[in-house]
């Protein structure tokens, strides 16, 4: 077998073609966008290369078929760091099954981590933000949603038996939207609608500068500093929301009110798989057209939840029942045409938003991701990822 690195045109499109082989027979995998894929790469696209750099390899065998790849990263960025040292990120990992093979391209990048000083390697993540690209498939080999890792069962056996460990599960959830709603919530809901100075209602798209300020408020209250996340900004979401406005759901996007100040929101989106696995990763014009044409005629029956918050004043005191609820009036409606809905994981170092997430209703575990930890001191007791 041998390692070639990518550095070159011809490297970059043999590492995009390595899924393909991998995926030829899986009926559940969903091609990524492959410009989703390469904005990683292109350092004009992604801010993270500010802050670090990458490196990405791909392998063949001797019969010269390609069989394998992956890319490592160091990132400044990256908050994960413990009493193991500075940790590197591997990810975009393919491998067919063969432990041989993983473990040639697995040492490829702990070798080239070592050497720009890090001390363990996480993975599979992506080098840039959690929203894309997280975590290695354990339980749930359903279809992706957009911007999901999807995996074959046996990358598992292939990551542990050659030491990694698992760093923090994560957790995604899942609910029937037509399915009624457990009387606790609807108990809960009543005690807080009750209270006329709460409302809720869901997103106007001609109002999004005043949405994408409510949206600020709650998130820095709600998110900021846990877990690495930053601040944001009014301008940042604005940018944010105006480049989803082209899928976005008016009536899957909710905010709740105390005296018109927020204090939840219930942030969702259409999957976009659900369309844009009929385009074979191609996003050109005419995919483009297509995609519109799918939009309009092909209703989406299931859409994703991006964010869920309540501000920590409001957090126990039924809340997430009351917007849960009053979204639930809309979405259950004839006139709505979705019927399944999945929530983004969610750490298992996090069990406030878990316990958040699990009381939506007659939820069920719809799939569990992995984040892999390798301490290149095997010396150093293993620690997991700390609970918030």
């Amino acid at each position: 077998m041998q390692i070639i690195p990518v550095n070159d045109k011809a490297s970059h499109r043999l590492f995009m073609s390595v899924p393909l082989i991998i995926y030829r027979n899986d009926k559940q995998w969903i091609r990524p966008l492959d410009k989703d894929v390469e904005e990683v790469f292109d350092a004009k696209k992604n801010k993270a290369f500010r802050f670090g750099k990458i490196q990405r390899w791909i392998l063949k065998n001797e019969e010269g078929e390609w069989i394998g790849r992956i890319a490592a990263f160091v990132n400044k960025k990256y908050k994960n760091k413990g009493d193991e040292g500075a940790a590197g990120g591997m990810g975009f990992f393919e491998c067919i099954n063969n432990q041989e093979a993983a473990d040639l391209l697995f040492n490829n990048a702990k070798h080239w981590l070592i050497n720009e000083g890090m001390q363990t390697m996480d993975g599979p993540i992506n080098f840039g933000e959690r929203d894309k690209w997280w975590g290695l498939v354990t339980e749930g080999f359903i279809e992706p949603l957009y911007g999901m890792n999807y995996n074959p069962p046996y990358y598992k056996t292939l990551f542990e038996n050659y030491g990694f460990k698992c760093f923090y599960e994560q957790i995604c959830v899942g609910m029937n939207v037509k399915k009624p709603l457990q009387q606790k919530i609807w108990e809960r809901h009543d005690i807080v609608e009750k209270d006329p100075a709460f409302s809720a209602r869901f997103l106007k798209k001609s109002q999004l500068v005043a949405y994408a300020a409510d949206f600020t408020e709650v998130y820095n209250k709600a998110w900021a500093g846990h877990g690495g996340l930053k601040q944001l900004t009014i301008e940042q979401v604005v940018i944010m929301f105006k480049k989803m406005k082209p899928v976005m759901d008016e009536k899957i996007l909710w905010f709740a009110y105390y005296n018109e100040t927020p204090i939840a929101i219930f942030i969702n989106l259409p999957d976009l798989n659900q369309w844009f696995k009929h385009l074979n990763g191609k996003f050109g014009l005419l995919h483009k057209l297509y995609f519109l044409m799918l939009k309009s005629f092909k209703p989406n029956k299931k859409f994703t939840g991006l964010v869920f918050g309540i501000v920590p004043e409001f957090q126990g005191k039924g809340v997430d029942a009351y917007i849960i609820a009053e979204s639930a009036k809309v979405l259950q409606s004839n006139k709505v045409h979705y019927t399944d809905y999945e929530m983004q994981w969610i750490g298992d170092f996090n069990p406030k938003m878990l316990n958040i997430a699990q009381n939506l209703g007659e939820v069920y575990t719809s799939r569990k991701l992995a984040t892999y930890r390798y301490m290149f001191d095997q010396t150093i007791p293993f620690k997991r990822h700390p609970i918030l």
